[in-house]
């Protein structure tokens, strides 16, 4: 019971801390589908169902969250003065469940509002038993990043030089995997999609869970994760985001608030640490106060622009424009 409330208030705090700046549906087409053409790959002995639940009883219809992800999902909201580039928002929720809803959260409409055509991405959990294991959400981000790359210049109007990606909590983890694991074949192509590059040009990582190692480890991650490896050694390494990263890890940029009483502020040191020693461009950003979601506003009430710190970083990297 412990454990599930905790992701609970995991999965609602990383969204309740909205930017200022967000689109509206006079200012965007939304357009959602799935990312396989039939049934995704590596299905499990016992069928899995799409099945959310809603976050808060009282709260609006689309704040939901799902506990069981059979058909892996892409929102797609685009602008009406789309810029060229694109994102790919990547939602947490301790990988107990995504917390992610079919309109756009807030954070994928505050991009969309700066003419960055955004996708959110709904993806399947290693406790539904795919063949994949822990791998099976890289699956769903790898194979995402594949169709925003296939369809630029055609279905979006998207370079596909300027694919970008964020992760938010359990979803900074995927989003760090994605960004340094673009070698690594989790599934056999299946069209011509397959062919298009996975690799992100930046990354984004949002108070994110990042080690499976003790120290600073998110414990319902770590176990949601790994399963009945959870005390394995090697599966502990092979899953840690800020281990191993290859030379041609994009540039990143981590943030994340002192106070946060959920994913230990470690994951982010961490995760930079490793980057700046791997001399991949990094920046890294501790806030004092936000807790387990974007940081708080100052006492006068001005917000604190995180957003605008991640994109004037990638700016000097290329994206957005």
């Amino acid at each position: 019971m412990e454990a599930t409330r905790r992701g609970i208030l995991a999965g609602a705090l990383a969204v309740a801390a909205a930017p200022a700046l967000a689109a509206s549906d006079d200012d965007l087409t939304i357009e959602r589908f799935p990312i396989w053409p039939g049934p995704p790959p590596g299905p499990p002995a016992t069928p899995v169902k799409d099945v959310f639940v809603k976050r808060h009883p009282d709260g609006p219809p689309d704040d939901i969250a799902w506990t069981h992800v059979a058909t892996p999902m892409l929102t797609a909201l685009k602008p009406k003065n789309p810029n060229g580039a694109a994102m790919l928002v990547v939602p947490g929720g301790g990988y107990v469940r995504v917390a992610v809803g079919t309109h756009g959260s807030d954070i994928a409409r505050s991009f969309a509002a700066r003419g960055i055509t955004t996708f959110e991405l709904l993806y399947r959990l290693p406790h539904d038993h795919w063949a994949a294991g822990p791998d099976v959400s890289l699956q769903d981000a790898q194979r995402a990043m594949r169709i925003i790359r296939a369809g630029a210049g055609t279905r979006w109007h998207v370079d596909p030089r300027r694919v970008a990606i964020s992760g938010y909590s359990a979803g900074g983890h995927l989003a760090a995997r994605t960004a340094s694991r673009s070698a690594l074949q989790t599934y056999q192509p299946i069209d011509a999609i397959d062919r298009q590059s996975d690799r992100p040009d930046v990354a984004g990582l949002f108070f994110p869970v990042i080690t499976m190692m003790d120290q600073g480890v998110h414990k319902q991650s770590r176990e949601e994760l790994l399963g009945d490896r959870l005390h394995n050694p090697a599966a502990q390494h092979r899953w840690s985001a800020q281990l191993d990263l290859p030379a041609d890890m994009p540039p990143t940029f981590v943030a994340c608030n002192a106070d946060d009483p959920v994913v230990p502020p470690e994951n982010s040191i961490l995760m930079f640490q490793a980057l700046n020693a791997a001399k991949i461009p990094t920046e890294l950003m501790i806030f004092e106060k936000g807790g387990h979601g974007p940081p708080a506003p100052h006492k006068d009430g001005r917000p604190v622009p995180w957003q605008e710190l991640f994109i004037a970083f990638t700016r000097d990297h290329g994206w957005p424009s």
